[in-house]
């Protein structure tokens, strides 16, 4: 049998958040490893459960003078959601029928959605639109703040507000080591039926991961191709050139 890599493996460790190397006690894990990895699966689940609170979101919004406006997808609550993924791509009736009073000529729709982690919302959603919007002259829509909502319900909203882009910011499914990461999923000429082949997503936007700093600077990039191409998804390719000594790539993700 081969001797154990001890130095290797720790300096693998300072590289990664994966565990790697986590020794054993007789057939077990030790107990501080096990006990990890139960807390890192509890907070993941928790993730998931959490409810938006769309109103401290809207206040948010509100201090940095950024226009709102609060709906819910069809799910009727959380246990709804999580069986039946169809719901939350549609609006309920009322607030298809209140975001309608909203239509106007945009060049972009932002919404932002619970997902499957309102904790990556809560904690970076706002952060990363301040900055978004910081950079851009282009008319922007009310905020739309959807609860309950996955990524396609951005195509509903965008074609009831008459945008020609919409770009949804939503809590991706929680890892054993990310319970908490945004993704931002972007759609030129958002209606229902669109498929995930035709957007593409910044992803793993969180302190561990991707800055905010970079995930503006990508989804900047992509934004202006894709008006400027007239078109989203995998023909849409990711070329944003380096800012500091960061290399991340933004990519198409079909799981949702």
């Amino acid at each position: 049998m081969r001797p154990r890599d001890t130095v290797g493996m720790a300096r693998l460790r300072d590289y990664t958040p994966a565990r790697v190397d986590l020794g054993r006690s007789g057939a077990s894990l030790p107990t501080r490893a096990l006990l990890e990895f139960q807390l890192a699966h509890a907070k993941a689940r928790d993730a998931v459960r959490l409810p938006l609170a769309v109103t401290s979101l809207a206040i948010e919004l509100k201090q940095k003078n950024i226009s709102s406006i609060t709906l819910a997808s069809s799910a009727g609550d959380r246990d709804e959601y999580l069986k039946r993924p169809d719901l939350g791509r549609c609006l309920s009736d009322k607030s298809r029928e209140q975001l309608a009073s909203k239509r106007g000529d945009y060049d972009i729709a932002f919404v932002i959605a619970d997902g499957l982690s309102a904790l990556a919302v809560h904690r970076h959603a706002v952060p990363l639109l301040g900055l978004l919007l910081r950079d851009m002259d282009w008319s922007c829509a009310p905020v739309a703040i959807v609860e309950q909502g996955r990524v396609a319900i951005g195509d509903e909203i965008g074609q009831i507000l008459g945008s020609r882009m919409t770009v949804v910011l939503i809590g991706e499914r929680p890892g054993l080591s990310s319970p908490d990461s945004l993704g931002a999923y972007l759609t030129w000429q958002p209606s229902p039926g669109r498929t995930d082949a035709e957007r593409n997503c910044v992803s793993n936007i969180r302190a561990e991961g991707l800055s905010y700093a970079i995930a503006a600077h990508k989804l900047l990039f992509l934004m202006n191709e894709s008006r400027r191409l007239k078109l989203s998804g995998v023909q849409l390719k990711e070329g944003a050139p380096l800012i500091g000594d960061s290399i991340v790539n933004a990519k198409f993700v079909g799981h949702r």
